[in-house]
């Protein structure tokens, strides 16, 4: 297939709505305050290798997500449980101003895979919606959509320092405990409709 070819399976109204979807589900927005509270806590986020890290992630998890959760014999709910619990476990850590996730030495104290990559952007709710939206729209206009969205999440990581440096303690605070209640109530939507779904294969099983 040469670039005329691939250039022609681009649609404007699937780009659109295949960014509008996975920009709504990764809420870049809300997790701002999760970065902000994690770089108030002395955690690094780097920008740029979240972003790459994301986008090798949507896109790896687009074509081989299916497979990959097969081989260790799970499904997407089972993945989405996962997650909801980690996003749970933030939120927690937002609401209530505790710290749950402890510093690793090991990967000098960097936050930018867990949690921020994972589950924040690239979590069980994004990756379940990539494996739906693929049956409804063409693979190039995702992949557009992928890195439209990964884009934005850069510029907003790498504002979030100078954000939190124009944003006055008590604002930055209220923020956290806002998004952090919303954030638990996502974790919880979650992992009730997952869960439901994992006892009703068992019952049936």
């Amino acid at each position: 297939m040469n670039l005329m070819e691939v250039l022609q399976q681009f649609d404007l109204t699937q780009f659109f709505s295949a960014f509008v979807v996975l920009f709504a589900i990764i809420d870049i927005v809300g997790t701002l305050p999760v970065v902000m509270n994690l770089q108030h806590n002395g955690r690094k986020v780097s920008a740029l290798r979240a972003s790459i890290i994301s986008l090798i992630l949507f896109i790896g998890f687009m074509y081989m997500g299916k497979a990959f959760l097969s081989l260790f014999s799970l499904d997407v709910s089972s993945f989405a449980v996962a997650g909801s619990i980690i996003v749970f476990i933030i939120a927690m850590e937002m609401v209530l101003d505790i710290e749950i996730f402890r510093s690793n030495n090991t990967v000098g104290n960097d936050a930018t895979f867990t949690p921020v990559v994972f589950p924040l952007i690239a979590g069980a709710g994004s990756f379940t919606t990539l494996l739906s939206i693929r049956s409804q729209y063409n693979d190039f206009n995702i992949i557009l959509a992928i890195i439209a969205n990964v884009m934005v999440v850069y510029v907003a990581l790498k504002l979030s320092s100078t954000l939190e440096k124009w944003l006055s303690p008590g604002v930055i605070c209220i923020f956290q405990k806002a998004f952090g209640i919303i954030l638990l109530s996502l974790a919880v939507k979650l992992f009730t409709s997952n869960i439901t779904i994992l006892i009703s294969s068992i019952i049936a099983g």
